[in-house]
């Protein structure tokens, strides 16, 4: 979506102001200010109705790439090796061909391109010190690999790697790794892909109406409206998924879910082994040529392909834990070092059996309020009488907007607003999945809106927007047609893809047994019961069946120890998760973070971060029952002076701190599992 258009197809296209944008993003000659652009960050797609409330990827960060990048994926011929380009001002591309269906034995199937980036290791990879590539996903179902190694990239590797900087002729055990981000099926610049809406015009109409009905909850007729959006849509998308692009063809819908990308992976790794043993052997012919030859071919032996068995190192939050798991169930003794973090209960994923995850949410909002209350009249939404008073007064705002929405008057750089109970409610669920950023964001906003201005508010929905026209291109070309398309504009439509074909059991709703449901989560959790519900409602009239299922329960034995990493408060993987997948995979370890939020990167960590960095290393699992501090809370702290306090202490400990607080400052949009 809009935060990822940067990492694509830098093709040009016109706004409905007239103004050249890059792929259907906000003008570069009406930037808004550094403010907004953070608040439009914290979230950028939201339920399926609302596009720039339920986010799936990572935001971007102004210098993580050059935007004017002339890099195009459609320069890059798919290969069944892999073959990387330069791309991207520092970073390696590649579309790996693949079949789409991974049972078929005649290989005269459709082909995939899977889109690959790689942010090439410190080290070459000849050298003794590179220690293998690690494969990256950001979460969904539908975040985009690609977009995370572009964006996050340079800080995972600073966390995984060695912390000495290598030199030309050091010879230590320190390790150091290629981070290599890849685009699932059916997503971004992942091909095949496909489209629910004739034009990205269309997409744009619908997801304004679907933003002004309101989410679940938000009127005494909103289910009604969403119920017959959610219908329509989903049995449209439905067929556009299952239509073969031509007789015979193999259809995308049956093998986008995730078993078939668990085997991508496979194929990445494999492919991987297999380039660098073709640089290594240009590296052993070079030095034989200059140095004279090596009778122990040194080079060659160390960068030798272990055809067939090539091991797996991975590191995956949110749903990237579903599909770690899955992996590791599948291919067991493929496993070289896999990270979970953020887990989700993979049983509960694909059955339905199990506790509903967002069992720790409110939990989260009361830490809102008791840290609002900590630092008093600092905190802009601080009631006298304690957190029991900030919650009430919190909860008299709630209905208040319920009841009647506020109209917000024209600015400058913007039309007139509504502000409306959805969107208190948004705000809400970015503090609960990212509360040091998003514990001040709902301060500041529910601080305004009880003031009766809703003007920081209306500013955050306009900048979120990014209108698009049809061009002549698309008008030419008719409906349907590539150039009425705009690559990624589809990762909302594919994460209910593979969401909704992993758990068949969702599509089988009906009105009644989705209101049980439904009431069921709103009794659960207040700041998330509605929100949760959509899901759910995500996938009714859902109709596309895969072809390869995954069974339950999802475990095995694997050939490496996994580590599990989760916060002990986590509104939609809670603690729980990650202890039951843990006792799924014997000799796994469970490290916990005493922090509140979506994944242990949503407060920096030293202590995590560095057992992370010992696991990949040199395979250390952390001690039994490991309990790790945050080293920043919500608004408790000034992030400058506890950056100032940790490079007193250590400068290696700084380095680490300084990525962590990064990235725990940029607001990701992990779909919610």
């Amino acid at each position: 979506m809009d935060n990822l258009k940067y990492f694509r197809v830098s093709s040009r296209q016109k706004n409905c102001n007239g103004d050249s944008t890059w792929q259907g993003g906000r003008s570069r000659r009406n930037m808004v200010s550094p403010a907004i652009m953070v608040l439009t960050a914290l979230v950028v797609l939201s339920w399926r109705f609302v596009p720039a409330l339920f986010p799936t990827q990572e935001t971007h960060s102004r210098q993580a790439v050059d935007l004017t990048d002339p890099f195009s994926w459609d320069q890059v011929t798919p290969s069944r090796s892999l073959e990387y380009h330069e791309c991207f001002d520092g970073f390696s591309c590649a579309r790996l061909d693949v079949p789409m269906d991974w049972h078929r034995q005649d290989d005269k199937g459709t082909r995939m391109a899977i889109a690959i980036t790689r942010l090439p290791a410190k080290v070459p990879v000849t050298d003794p010190r590179y220690g293998g590539a690690i494969l990256i996903n950001p979460g969904g179902p539908g975040g985009s690999g690609v977009a995370q190694v572009l964006i996050s990239g340079r800080n995972l590797q600073t966390i995984v790697d060695a912390a000495a900087v290598p030199t030309d002729t050091a010879e230590s055990e320190d390790r150091y790794f290629d981070i290599i981000g890849f685009d699932p099926r059916g997503v971004n610049n992942t091909t095949p892909g496909f489209s629910c809406f004739p034009s990205l015009f269309s997409q744009k109409n619908w997801e304004l109406q679907a933003e002004a009905d309101g989410m679940l909850g938000s009127s005494v007729d909103s289910f009604m409206r969403n119920w017959q959006r959610a219908i329509a849509l989903n049995t449209g998308c439905s067929q556009a998924i299952s239509t073969p692009s031509e007789s015979g063809a193999d259809v995308l819908g049956e093998h986008t879910n995730t078993p078939p990308v668990a085997r991508d992976m496979l194929e990445i790794i494999e492919r991987h082994g297999e380039w660098r043993e073709i640089q290594g052997g240009e590296a052993q012919r070079l030095h034989d040529r200059s140095k004279g030859y090596d009778l122990e071919q040194r080079i060659l032996t160390r960068t030798k392909w272990q055809r067939d068995k090539e091991k797996l190192l991975y590191w995956g939050r949110s749903y990237g834990t579903v599909l770690g798991a899955t992996f590791a169930a599948l291919f067991p003794n493929r496993v070289g070092r896999i990270v979970l973090d953020g887990v989700v209960d993979s049983d509960k994923y694909y059955s339905g059996v199990g506790p509903e995850p967002i069992r720790d949410a409110d939990a989260i909002f009361d830490k809102f309020a008791l840290y609002c209350d900590q630092v008093g009249e600092e905190c802009p939404f601080y009631a006298a009488g304690g957190p029991a008073a900030i919650k009430q007064s919190y909860q008299e705002l709630e209905n208040a907007l319920l009841n009647s929405s506020m109209s917000v008057l024209p600015s400058r750089s913007r039309g007139p607003e509504v502000a409306t109970w959805t969107d208190l409610k948004s705000v809400l669920r970015i503090g609960v999945y990212q509360p040091l950023a998003g514990f001040p964001f709902l301060a500041d906003i529910a601080s305004d809106l009880l003031n009766g201005n809703g003007e920081k508010l209306a500013d955050y929905k306009h900048a979120r927007r990014s209108p698009s026209c049809p061009t002549d291109e698309c008008l030419a070309a008719g409906p349907w047609s590539s150039a009425c398309q705009v690559s990624g504009q589809n990762e909302l439509y594919a994460s209910s893809a593979i969401l909704c074909s992993d758990a068949e059991y969702m599509q089988s709703a009906d009105e009644q047994s989705f209101k049980q449901h439904w009431r069921s989560l709103q009794e659960l959790s207040s700041s998330l019961g509605d929100y949760w519900s959509h899901i759910r409602l995500n996938c009714a009239a859902w109709s596309v069946k895969p072809k390869w299922k995954m069974p339950v329960p999802v475990a095995g034995n694997t050939s490496y120890p996994l580590l599990f990493v989760n916060n002990i408060l986590d509104p939609v993987t809670p603690l729980q998760s990650a202890k039951h997948m843990h006792g799924a995979f014997p000799g796994s370890a469970l490290l916990q973070q005493d922090s509140e939020g979506h994944c242990t990167l949503a407060a920096p960590s030293v202590c995590v971060s560095t057992s992370i960095r010992r696991y990949f290393q040199a395979g250390e699992l952390p001690a039994a029952g490991t309990v790790c501090d945050a080293d920043l809370k919500p608004l408790l702290g000034n992030p400058g002076k506890m950056e100032e306090e940790r490079s007193v202490r250590s400068v290696d400990d700084a380095t680490l701190y300084k990525a962590l607080l990064e990235e725990a400052q940029r607001i990701r949009g992990d779909f919610p599992l």
